[in-house]
């Protein structure tokens, strides 16, 4: 069987209840056909990069997916005629990733908090020393003798 990367947004009117049993529902299909899904993640409520049918959030949600080519093809027809599935996108993958995906990593990472340090905005900056005068502005007068 062919491995596959299936990400589906539903409506971000809908509750998580209601999209994790789209997620149920979709997962039902797969199973039937022969395949099944080994890995499930839900990702919340992100903001999409422009309107998809009048909405600017959907809940994004991803499956890794172990399933012959037709119960992919079914799984798709159903989210083409669900009201709650806005868009969908397979990608077909030599394997599947083991672990918490990107997304979620990229949570984890939000997570750590400040990342400056005890140093201030940047430690890794010695002492700039003595400058010199700075050059003055073009409306400030110029004293004698200076051109440039």
């Amino acid at each position: 069987m062919a491995l596959y990367e299936h990400i589906y947004l539903a409506r971000q009117d809908v509750s998580p209840q209601q999209v994790e049993a789209l997620t149920t529902q979709f997962k039902g299909i797969i199973a039937s056909l022969g395949g099944k899904v080994t890995k499930t993640e839900y990702w919340g409520v992100k903001s999409l990069a422009y309107r998809i049918k009048k909405n600017r959030k959907a809940h994004f949600t991803l499956l890794n997916i172990d399933a012959p080519p037709a119960a992919l093809a079914e799984v798709e027809r159903q989210q083409g005629l669900s009201e709650d599935v806005l868009r969908f996108l397979t990608l077909r993958v030599d394997a599947l990733e083991e672990g918490p995906s990107a997304q979620l990593r990229k949570r984890d990472d939000d997570d750590r908090g400040d990342r400056r340090g005890p140093g201030g905005p940047r430690p890794d900056r010695g002492d700039r020393g003595d400058r010199g005068d700075r050059r003055p502005r073009r409306d400030e007068p110029r004293a004698e003798g200076e051109t440039f």
